[in-house]
Protein backbone atom coordinates (compact mmCIF):
# COMPACT_ATOMS: atom_id res chain seq x y z
CA UNK A 1 0.00 0.00 0.00
CA UNK A 2 1.11 3.54 -0.72
CA UNK A 3 0.43 6.49 1.51
CA UNK A 4 -1.79 9.12 -0.05
CA UNK A 5 -1.00 12.84 -0.08
CA UNK A 6 -3.26 13.22 2.94
CA UNK A 7 -1.20 10.71 4.92
CA UNK A 8 -3.81 7.95 5.08
CA UNK A 9 -2.87 4.32 4.50
CA UNK A 10 -5.72 3.80 2.04
CA UNK A 11 -4.46 2.44 -1.28
CA UNK A 12 -4.21 4.98 -4.07
CA UNK A 13 -6.04 4.23 -7.27
CA UNK A 14 -4.41 3.72 -10.62
CA UNK A 15 -5.96 6.11 -13.11
CA UNK A 16 -5.75 6.61 -16.86
CA UNK A 17 -3.15 9.10 -18.08
CA UNK A 18 -2.69 9.93 -21.74
CA UNK A 19 0.31 12.03 -22.67
CA UNK A 20 0.71 12.93 -26.33
CA UNK A 21 3.85 13.34 -28.37
CA UNK A 22 5.80 16.46 -27.32
CA UNK A 23 3.66 16.68 -24.15
CA UNK A 24 4.52 16.17 -20.49
CA UNK A 25 6.17 18.08 -17.69
CA UNK A 26 9.86 18.71 -18.37
CA UNK A 27 12.56 18.27 -15.77
CA UNK A 28 16.13 19.43 -16.37
CA UNK A 29 19.03 17.26 -15.24
CA UNK A 30 22.72 18.10 -15.55
CA UNK A 31 23.12 15.68 -18.49
CA UNK A 32 19.63 15.36 -19.98
CA UNK A 33 16.04 16.58 -20.16
CA UNK A 34 13.36 14.30 -18.78
CA UNK A 35 9.78 14.54 -20.01
CA UNK A 36 7.24 12.93 -17.69
CA UNK A 37 5.07 10.63 -19.80
CA UNK A 38 3.32 8.76 -16.94
CA UNK A 39 3.53 10.27 -13.48
CA UNK A 40 3.36 8.48 -10.16
CA UNK A 41 0.06 10.16 -9.25
CA UNK A 42 -1.62 7.97 -11.91
CA UNK A 43 0.09 4.71 -10.85
CA UNK A 44 -0.41 4.82 -7.08
CA UNK A 45 3.31 5.59 -6.83
CA UNK A 46 4.25 2.16 -8.21
CA UNK A 47 6.06 3.32 -11.38
CA UNK A 48 6.79 6.30 -13.61
CA UNK A 49 7.75 6.62 -17.28
CA UNK A 50 10.09 9.32 -18.57
CA UNK A 51 11.24 10.18 -22.08
CA UNK A 52 14.87 11.23 -21.73
CA UNK A 53 16.74 13.29 -24.33
CA UNK A 54 20.47 13.48 -23.75
CA UNK A 55 23.21 15.08 -25.86
CA UNK A 56 26.64 13.60 -26.28
CA UNK A 57 29.14 15.00 -23.81
CA UNK A 58 29.86 14.79 -20.11
CA UNK A 59 27.52 12.54 -18.17
CA UNK A 60 26.63 11.99 -14.56
CA UNK A 61 29.32 10.08 -12.67
CA UNK A 62 28.49 6.51 -11.68
CA UNK A 63 25.87 6.57 -8.94
CA UNK A 64 23.52 4.33 -6.97
CA UNK A 65 19.80 4.84 -6.49
CA UNK A 66 17.31 3.02 -4.30
CA UNK A 67 14.92 2.30 -7.16
CA UNK A 68 14.97 -0.14 -10.06
CA UNK A 69 14.63 1.17 -13.59
CA UNK A 70 14.90 0.12 -17.20
CA UNK A 71 16.17 2.06 -20.24
CA UNK A 72 14.59 1.48 -23.68
CA UNK A 73 16.24 3.32 -26.60
CA UNK A 74 14.02 5.10 -29.12
CA UNK A 75 16.61 7.07 -31.18
CA UNK A 76 20.39 7.24 -31.19
CA UNK A 77 22.87 5.07 -29.35
CA UNK A 78 24.16 4.99 -25.82
CA UNK A 79 26.22 2.79 -23.59
CA UNK A 80 24.86 2.06 -20.14
CA UNK A 81 27.38 0.96 -17.55
CA UNK A 82 25.94 -1.16 -14.74
CA UNK A 83 28.20 -2.52 -12.03
CA UNK A 84 31.28 -2.18 -14.25
CA UNK A 85 29.78 -3.83 -17.35
CA UNK A 86 29.05 -1.75 -20.46
CA UNK A 87 25.84 -2.43 -22.36
CA UNK A 88 25.77 -0.81 -25.84
CA UNK A 89 22.19 0.06 -26.78
CA UNK A 90 20.53 1.22 -29.98
CA UNK A 91 16.90 1.67 -31.03
CA UNK A 92 14.77 -1.14 -29.62
CA UNK A 93 17.40 -2.26 -27.08
CA UNK A 94 16.80 -2.23 -23.34
CA UNK A 95 18.65 -2.80 -20.09
CA UNK A 96 17.22 -3.22 -16.58
CA UNK A 97 19.12 -1.70 -13.66
CA UNK A 98 18.53 -3.16 -10.19
CA UNK A 99 18.20 -0.87 -7.17
CA UNK A 100 21.56 -0.16 -5.55
CA UNK A 101 23.62 -1.06 -8.65
CA UNK A 102 26.23 1.55 -9.58
CA UNK A 103 25.39 2.88 -13.03
CA UNK A 104 25.76 5.69 -15.57
CA UNK A 105 25.35 6.19 -19.31
CA UNK A 106 27.30 7.70 -22.20
CA UNK A 107 25.61 8.95 -25.38
CA UNK A 108 27.46 7.57 -28.42
CA UNK A 109 25.67 9.63 -31.09
CA UNK A 110 24.99 13.37 -31.34
CA UNK A 111 21.99 12.80 -29.03
CA UNK A 112 19.88 9.92 -27.79
CA UNK A 113 16.23 9.63 -26.81
CA UNK A 114 15.19 6.78 -24.55
CA UNK A 115 12.43 5.79 -22.18
CA UNK A 116 13.11 5.15 -18.53
CA UNK A 117 10.58 3.08 -16.62
CA UNK A 118 11.24 3.68 -12.93
CA UNK A 119 9.77 1.50 -10.24
CA UNK A 120 8.23 3.60 -7.42
CA UNK A 121 7.80 7.37 -7.45
CA UNK A 122 11.35 8.06 -6.22
CA UNK A 123 12.98 9.02 -9.54
CA UNK A 124 10.46 11.76 -10.30
CA UNK A 125 10.73 13.25 -6.82
CA UNK A 126 14.54 13.12 -6.98
CA UNK A 127 14.80 14.76 -10.40
CA UNK A 128 12.23 17.45 -9.54
CA UNK A 129 14.23 18.38 -6.44
CA UNK A 130 17.51 18.25 -8.39
CA UNK A 131 16.06 20.52 -11.08
CA UNK A 132 14.87 23.01 -8.46
CA UNK A 133 18.27 22.99 -6.72
CA UNK A 134 20.35 23.65 -9.84
CA UNK A 135 18.05 25.42 -12.31
CA UNK A 136 19.61 28.45 -13.94
CA UNK A 137 23.00 27.98 -12.29
CA UNK A 138 26.13 26.25 -13.52
CA UNK A 139 26.47 22.88 -11.81
CA UNK A 140 29.72 23.97 -10.15
CA UNK A 141 27.86 26.81 -8.37
CA UNK A 142 24.98 24.55 -7.31
CA UNK A 143 27.06 21.67 -5.91
CA UNK A 144 26.23 22.27 -2.23
CA UNK A 145 22.50 22.26 -3.04
CA UNK A 146 22.91 19.25 -5.32
CA UNK A 147 24.75 17.35 -2.55
CA UNK A 148 21.84 18.04 -0.20
CA UNK A 149 19.37 16.66 -2.78
CA UNK A 150 21.51 13.53 -3.26
CA UNK A 151 21.55 12.92 0.50
CA UNK A 152 17.82 13.59 0.87
CA UNK A 153 16.99 10.95 -1.76
CA UNK A 154 19.66 8.41 -0.76
CA UNK A 155 21.48 8.73 -4.10
CA UNK A 156 25.19 8.11 -3.74
CA UNK A 157 28.02 8.81 -6.14
CA UNK A 158 30.51 6.01 -6.54
CA UNK A 159 32.39 3.81 -8.90
CA UNK A 160 30.55 1.63 -11.39
CA UNK A 161 33.39 -0.85 -11.29
CA UNK A 162 37.06 -0.75 -12.09
CA UNK A 163 36.86 -2.55 -15.40
CA UNK A 164 35.34 -1.43 -18.67
CA UNK A 165 34.04 -4.89 -19.53
CA UNK A 166 31.62 -4.99 -22.43
CA UNK A 167 28.50 -7.15 -22.17
CA UNK A 168 28.83 -10.18 -24.38
CA UNK A 169 32.61 -9.87 -24.58
CA UNK A 170 34.65 -12.95 -23.69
Amino acid sequence: MSRTETGSDAPQAHTVQRTGAREGARISAPDATLTVKVDAAHTAGEYEIFEVTAPSGPTTPPHRTGWAKAHYVLRGKLEVQVDGVNYPLGPGDTVAIPPGAPHTFTVLTESCTFLVVSMTDAMGRFHADLDAAARGRPLEEAMDDVAAVLAQHDVTLGTAGAGRERAGAP
